[in-house]
């Protein structure tokens, strides 16, 4: 059993920047490509953007490119989302999730992550 914990949320002015962090246990961290989803009030959660177990391949949601950068420590057992130029519509909770892998490149959400974190609020302010 794996447990995610986030941190880092808050509430910041459009323009301003903001970094998650998500902290994992329980589990072997290298064994699971780690992802970041975030849910609106009123909407489904979303995919915003994934890293490989390795962390050498990420993928982003096209609303968040160039923007955002997610990265992971693995000898922390540790995964980021820099957040940068920020938005009043990328105001969400924001989830860790990981999902177990065999292939060390792969960065695919498609299927349902294997553990969620408990969210962290990202508010931000035009």
């Amino acid at each position: 059993q794996v447990q995610l914990v986030e941190s880092g949320g808050g509430l910041v002015q459009a323009g301003g920047s903001l970094r998650l962090s998500c902290g994992a246990s329980g589990g072997t961290f290298t064994s699971y490509k780690m992802g970041w989803f975030r849910q609106a009030p009123g909407k489904e959660r979303e995919f915003v953007a994934s890293i490989s177990r390795t962390g050498g391949n990420t993928n982003y949601v096209d609303s968040v490119k160039g923007r955002f950068t997610i990265s992971r420590d693995n000898a922390e057992n540790m995964v980021y989302l820099q957040m940068n130029s920020l938005k009043p519509e990328d105001t969400a909770v924001y989830y860790c999730a990981a999902k177990r892998t065999l292939v060390p490149t792969s960065t695919s959400f498609l299927v349902e992550p294997d553990y969620w974190g408990q969210g962290t609020q990202v508010t931000v302010s035009s």
